[in-house]
């Protein structure tokens, strides 16, 4: 069985290749705002859904087969690499992942293990079954974070507002700082390279609180790691994805890691951002995903907008410029797959 996906929609158009119409997935497209999806939770812990393959290629296929969408993205979590290094995680509901040993001294960040691609096999069976559901259907997506966003949770302990124990590593202790994120960025190329031998199609970084730094220190602390990550991964004819809350003001400096496409928040005009780019970087977005919440024709008329300012643009891939809420209407996010597969040609 084939799973080479470079004719593929989102393939394509993530290399910044004429499509029929824009490729459609969205980020946390498997998730609470699914039925089907609580029928899942409801009988495991999260840890247990990302580690057990079946159960991961179960939840992977929900978008799949319920919306029908261009591209599925791996079940998992961007926490599973800190937890091999040496993290000590779990999931409350409500709560969110807490590190119980969080990581705040040079002594700390010494401890975390690099070698923990063994612990973090569970991941590459879990491609393997998804890519057999999927029998060459549509490309799936893998993932990581990155290792700011990573080294957040771990420093934190958890989910912050205002990553003050963060940035006071960064700024009192730049030298421990450079050294955590040295470490899960070594683990991260590594992991996403497992992934990609492990037959993944695309993989996408997550930066989610990128936006939480100011330039210079993103500059410093994040996109320096970002661009080591993406130079070192076995990427021939697999697309890589850079996302950041942020990505409105940062997108020139994602550039310079050599992504081929940059994911664009809301905050930002999609065609002006293009525009700004280096030829060959597609983007991916950006449609506010509180328009979710909307009518019906709210939906469509802002798809139709973003579309209208977008179609002369090789490389547009369509997605949200953030996760879906969990309490979205299942049936509009449906209705907004349909808009995009029918009416952008």
């Amino acid at each position: 069985m084939s799973n080479n996906q470079r004719n593929s929609l989102f393939v394509r158009a993530a290399f910044s290749e004429g499509t029929e119409r824009p490729p459609v997935w969205m980020m946390r497209q498997a998730g609470r705002f699914m039925k089907e999806y609580w029928d899942i939770k409801n009988k495991y812990s999260f840890l247990e859904m990302c580690k057990t393959p079946e159960i991961a290629a179960d939840v992977t296929m929900l978008p799949v087969d319920l919306l029908g969408i261009d591209a599925a993205i791996l079940f998992s979590d961007i926490l599973v690499t800190a937890e091999a290094m040496g993290g000590d995680l779990s999931f409350t509901q409500g709560v969110g992942p807490r590190f119980a040993n969080p990581v705040r001294t040079a002594d700390d960040v010494e401890r975390l293990e690099t070698e923990v691609l063994d612990k973090l096999q569970y991941v590459a069976d879990a491609i393997q079954v998804i890519q057999e559901r999927l029998n060459g259907r549509i490309p799936l997506i893998g993932f990581a974070g990155a290792p700011f966003t990573v080294m957040s949770y771990l420093v934190e302990g958890g989910s912050s507002k205002d990553f003050k124990l963060t940035k006071l590593m960064l700024h009192n202790q730049p030298e421990t700082a450079h050294r955590l994120l040295a470490k899960i960025a070594d683990v991260t190329t590594q992991y996403l390279n497992l992934q990609i031998r492990a037959g993944v199609n695309a993989v996408q970084i997550f930066d989610s609180w990128a936006g939480a730094l100011s330039w210079d220190d993103y500059k410093e602390f994040s996109h320096r790691y970002i661009a080591q990550i993406v130079a070192g991964l076995e990427r021939s004819d697999i697309p890589v994805i850079s996302f950041c809350k942020g990505s409105s003001v940062f997108a020139p400096l994602m550039a310079e890691a050599k992504p081929d496409v940059i994911s664009v928040d809301w905050n930002a005009d999609l065609a002006t951002i293009k525009r700004s780019l280096p030829e060959g970087i597609a983007v991916q977005g950006n449609l506010d995903p509180h328009i979710l919440y909307a009518k019906k024709p709210v939906i469509r008329e802002r798809i139709l907008r973003l579309y209208e300012s977008m179609k002369q643009e090789p490389g547009f891939i369509f997605n949200l410029g953030h996760g879906i809420m969990p309490d979205i209407p299942f049936d509009h996010v449906k209705y907004a797959v349909e808009v995009i597969k029918n009416e952008l040609s």
